[in-house]
């Protein structure tokens, strides 16, 4: 059994939000004041401090988790069988593809062999291409055989710090998202700290690198940067076709990566559809958001040889009913409550019976079933009867798969993200049943936009979003232990949001009848520093003892078993070599 050993050796400022451009006063003289000129500067200037902070926090956690890697196993000192070792399940399977690809007489062949794969499963010759998520291994064997690297790094090594690379993606991502949200960058740095003193709960990429996860949920992190910053209002046309584009590019690479892609974008398009519904999001960026996931599973599915798993997801289904039901359906946003609330139940059920339809029609002409265990396993997991799938019970007997431990949240209580999380997430829940009650009460829009001005209580799409997005994945999250890495990572985000959030400040002041936009500001800024200043108290030491702390790679057992299998592969190779030669002989 593996062992690990011990080894004995001897201020925040406030960017620029995307807000509609005053008209510059301009002197007789044709000069620009001095304090609209100030007031740029000083904005360009935040900005550039955020951009350099957050780029920093990247880099910083990707090293830190790649010295955490190294220090637990030894990496750089341990055998080439024992690096591959540590890879453990389905790790090394997909690690075993990449190598494969890496000795490959040719990329041509390479490819071929993973088409055409007669030794992932016995006496069956699958394609690996279409079976499994694997482009990313395939990509990275290409870009190692063709840069002038392997004098310098050993393809185990790129393979690896490609991956930790992307941890700084994640963290850059989540940073901006947090800025977006509250519009200062102190939001980002209280998020990416947050993500980084709960690292048992945001990410295990250190002890399970190749996992389908580590390489997915950064562009997803990607993708949720890039949706907050679409749903902000007064964007030019350019960017938002600018923004868009790089949704598309998030959520393709998010699809191609990982294999329970359209399990996540349909909680995705849930939370778009009842956002939508409640008149909360724009209805023309929430199409484009549709589309944009459709299209980039279909790209998916090509690049997949059709995988019928695909074809048949109910992501697909669902959102294809959604667009077919608004087209039926017209008139959704007008009227009274009752009028409203009747049409929305209506539209509601169309598309529920819609999206079942499509799915058993696609599945029927088709002749899918790959997906049904899940189904299956879903059914047993919350009581609607037993199942004998092979494939569902092997997912009921895993951990991973179970109910969230309670002591989760003692740890994430360590650090305060989950006191605060659950304070920001009750007042935005409050806030959004409110203005939920007066979009669906607006009798017409010229009303509406009056009753909005009036009313001191307000939720900003891209802050709707981040509610309905966290609530949905926590519940998740709470299910099922593995996706846990979905609700946390955001969960930074959100808490960190709410308390650089001007508009959470605003409300609890109003309620206690203390609110003056200066006392507003004052807390927007010295509660988050406060809170940082407390997590690097209480939390540096232990960093810099868990980063040196040294141990060792030790499995000696395994790695005889792996050198046995080995030389009796090449003695069975060697065998038939002399058999072929001796009947050329004959």
């Amino acid at each position: 059994m593996t062992t690990i050993r011990q080894r004995r050796v001897g201020k925040g400022t406030e960017a620029a939000e995307d807000q509609p451009s005053e008209e510059t006063n301009v002197k007789p003289d044709g000069k620009i004041p001095s304090d609209h000129t100030g007031g740029k500067l000083w904005n360009i200037l935040s900005v550039t401090v955020g951009g350099i902070v957050a780029m920093s926090l990247g880099l910083l956690t990707s090293v830190y988790v790649a010295t955490l890697h190294e220090n637990d196993l030894w990496f750089s000192n341990i055998k080439e069988v024992e690096r591959e070792i540590s890879f453990r399940t389905e790790c090394g399977l997909y690690y075993s593809y990449y190598k494969q690809m890496i000795q490959a007489a040719s990329i041509q062949q390479g490819l071929h062999g993973l088409v055409y794969d007669n030794k992932t499963e016995s006496v069956r010759t699958i394609n690996i291409l279409e079976r499994m998520n694997v482009y990313q291994e395939v990509f990275l064997s290409i870009l190692y055989r063709i840069l002038p690297i392997q004098q310098y790094l050993e393809p185990v090594y790129f393979y690896i710090y490609t991956l930790f690379g992307l941890q700084a993606v994640y963290v850059i991502a989540l940073y901006v998202t947090s800025w977006l949200l509250s519009g200062t960058w102190l939001s980002g740095l209280l998020a990416a700290c947050w993500y980084i003193t709960n690292r048992v709960d945001t990410t295990r990429v250190e002890f399970t690198i190749p996992l389908r996860e580590n390489w997915a949920l950064p562009f997803f992190a990607v993708q949720i940067a890039a949706i907050t910053y679409l749903l902000r209002t007064h964007l030019q046309p350019v960017q938002e076709r600018l923004t868009l584009m790089a949704v598309f590019i998030a959520t393709f690479l998010f699809s191609l990566t990982w294999q329970f892609n359209q399990f996540m974008m349909l909680i995705q398009a849930l939370a778009l559809f009842i956002l939508d519904c409640l008149d909360m999001l724009p209805t023309a960026k929430v199409t484009w958001l549709y589309i944009i996931q459709i299209s980039g599973l279909l790209l998916v599915c090509v690049l997949q040889f059709f995988n019928s798993m695909i074809l048949g997801s109910l992501l697909i289904s669902f959102n294809a009913s959604v667009l077919v039901a608004r087209t039926i359906q017209k008139n959704l946003k007008k009227g009274g409550l009752l009028n409203r609330l009747g049409k929305l139940i209506l539209h509601v059920l169309l598309v529920l019976c819609l999206t079942l339809l499509i799915n058993k029609f696609i599945k029927k002409i088709l002749n899918l079933e790959s997906d049904e265990h899940i189904f299956k396993f879903l059914k047993a997991k919350f009581g609607f009867g037993a199942t004998r799938d092979f494939d569902a019970n092997l997912y009921l007997c895993e951990e991973a798969f179970g109910l969230l431990p309670l002591n989760t949240f003692s740890r994430l209580s360590d650090t305060l993200l989950f006191y605060v999380y659950v304070f920001v997430l009750f007042l935005m829940a409050v806030a959004a049943v409110i203005v939920a009650f007066r979009n669906l009460s607006g009798s017409n829009q010229v009303k509406l936009m009056e009753k909005m001005e009036e009313c001191t209580i307000t939720l900003k799409p891209d802050a709707a979003y981040s509610l309905v997005h966290t609530v949905l994945f926590g519940c998740l999250a709470l299910s099922t232990m593995r996706m846990k890495y979905l609700w946390t990572s955001h969960m930074c985000v959100f808490a960190s949001f709410g308390l650089c959030s001007t508009e959470v400040w605003k409300l609890i002041l109003k309620c206690v009848h203390l609110y003056t936009s200066q006392r507003a500001q004052v807390l927007k800024y010295s509660i988050p520093i406060i809170t940082l200043l407390y997590i690097s108290y209480k939390f540096w030491p232990g960093i810099m003892d868990e980063l040196s702390e040294l141990r060792e790679f030790y499995d000696p057992d395994t790695v005889e078993l792996m050198n046995w299998i080995k030389n009796n592969m090449l003695i069975c190779e060697m065998g038939k070599n002399i058999s072929r030669m001796s009947k050329s002989i004959a």
